[in-house]
């Protein structure tokens, strides 16, 4: 062997080693294994182009007696006659308000849910970071969602001091009272993801984002929001964040030192605080939005989610059989999981299945897809199937869904 010939070898070799050892730096790791997953993904969505969210498949209504103690029904027909809950008053809110920002922080791959959260807890003077918080709630990389249940779990054990609760139905006062009173919000709206993050040729490139609302003013019409993956300080109008926040069921998040401040939170939330009282109010918010525009998808899909929480999963399935004929955003079932409830609970199996394998193309790193489309397997007879639908759901996410995937498998004789 020549001199040059080895020479090269040893300088390929060398960078080899390089490559392998930059390779194992956390950060850069995560880079690349975001890049390899983005491709590999691309590449089988263009061989198999995902379709649309398939609508709900033939099936016979039967006549059930909910025993749910909220609201009794004993017919397949969603009700759309709104309660009555008294309305809270409150003070005049100032023009405007803002909290001073806390450190920016920008996400890593799939980690919105963290880096926001990580933003909110530093006002409050907690000095980790969104690592911290995903090694907990979202250890693999790939899971693509963090839930508020998860959210709300580590503020409550790694923050004790605090206190997080989230509601739904918020409006643009409400966050504008929470502002005021030196909350800062986290809310769940939409996104439009860049094209070089496509799932493929057919990507709607609509996907969940949380936000921090630290700011508004009313001579603007505008909140300031740190958002983790575009910027710090930015502005977005109130009719933007309202348009954008209604395909979430108006999630909104605040954190509170605790117990000291409850008192107060209670009193900014008004009847809100019964999370009971809040699901009411939301369905009937909901309700009469469709009413209002029958053809809006969210507002369907917000009805199903809201009767899902009062256990009227008859109701909902047909609520969310409404939304899907209309047509929804085909990462929907990445974030919101209560159709798989309703189809599950109203027996619907054969629909249950469809929806979580969709789920599962289009998201294979969900561990509540997975999760509930072994239900479906598991009411099939599919034991077996069943079985690696768990095992894959609490791989995905041990930490809290290991237990969840062990109470299933313990179903399998």
């Amino acid at each position: 062997m020549s001199k040059r010939i080895r020479n090269i070898l040893i300088a390929l070799a060398g960078f080899i080693l390089l490559a392998f050892l930059t390779y194992q730096i956390p950060y850069i790791k995560s880079i690349v294994d975001w890049r390899t997953e983005k491709f590999t993904i691309y590449f089988k969505n263009t061989i198999n182009p995902i379709g649309p969210v398939p609508t709900a498949l033939p099936f016979t209504p039967q006549p059930v007696t909910s025993t749910a103690a909220t609201t009794p029904t004993s017919t397949l027909v969603v009700d759309l006659t709104p309660s009555i809950t008294p309305t809270a008053t409150f003070a005049p809110l100032p023009a405007q308000a803002s909290i001073k920002s806390p450190e920016f922080e920008q996400q890593t791959p799939n980690n919105c849910g963290p880096a926001t959260l990580s933003m909110m807890l530093h006002i409050y003077g907690w000095e980790g970071n969104q690592k911290d918080i995903s090694d907990l709630v979202k250890p693999i990389v790939g899971d693509r969602n963090v839930n508020p249940e998860e959210l709300r779990y580590y503020v409550r054990t790694q923050a004790g001091w605090l206190n997080m609760e989230y509601r739904v139905g918020g409006n643009i006062e409400q966050l504008k009272r929470l502002i005021a009173a030196n909350y800062s919000v986290m809310v769940e709206s939409v996104t439009s993801l860049d094209p070089n993050d496509a799932l493929g040729p057919t990507d709607d490139l609509w996907a969940a984002h949380y936000l921090l609302v630290t700011g508004y003013d009313d001579s603007t019409q505008e909140f300031t929001i740190q958002d983790s993956y575009h910027g710090p300080d930015l502005k977005i109008s109130y009719s933007k964040l309202q348009e954008q926040w209604h395909a979430f069921n108006n999630l909104y998040i605040v954190i509170y030192y605790f117990p000291q401040s409850e008192e107060e939170i209670k009193s900014l939330l008004g009847s809100d605080w019964n999370a009971d009282t809040d699901r009411q109010n939301a369905l009937d918010a909901s309700q009469a939005a469709t009413v209002t525009n029958p053809d809006d998808a969210f507002a369907w899909f917000n009805v199903g989610s809201n009767l899902v929480y009062f256990d009227r999963y008859e109701e909902a399935a047909l609520a969310y059989d409404k939304a899907r004929k209309i047509g929804l955003p085909l990462r929907m079932f990445r974030y919101q999981f209560g159709p798989f409830l309703a189809y599950f609970h109203a027996n619907r199996n054969d629909d249950l299945l469809a929806l979580t394998d969709y789920a599962r193309s289009v998201t294979d790193m969900s561990e509540e897809a997975w999760l509930w489309y072994g239900f479906g397997l598991y009411r099939n007879g599919d034991n077996e199937g069943a079985r690696k639908a768990w095992l894959k759901a609490g791989s995905i996410n041990p930490n809290f869904y290991e237990d969840q995937a062990q109470k299933a498998l313990d179903l399998i004789p």
